[in-house]
């Protein structure tokens, strides 16, 4: 069910992204979060995320997304928000 007031973010970050752990991380950080969404590896080699969830909870999301782990190197992050779709679990 989603509570009025959600977000969503979606997300494509650029730089030194794939092969570095971005995707396992991220998840992680959600999950901590309690956020909803996915997480995957593009062609391009970017990494594209979706969540849901309270603004504040998602601006802590979006500041992890540009750092990332340790061994990514973060060149860019673009970020989509919109209203809470409640389709992402």
């Amino acid at each position: 069910m989603m509570t009025v007031g959600q977000q969503r973010l979606h997300a494509t970050v650029s730089g030194a992204v794939q092969g570095v752990g971005f995707r396992y991380s991220t998840q992680d950080v959600a999950r901590r979060l309690g956020l909803t969404g996915w997480v995957r590896n593009l062609r391009s080699g970017q990494v594209e995320a979706v969540a849901e969830g309270s603004r504040a909870v998602l601006d802590k999301f979006a500041r992890f997304l540009s750092q990332g782990p340790p061994a990514a190197r973060v060149t860019q992050v673009d970020l989509n928000w919109t209203d809470a779709t409640g389709e992402v679990t």
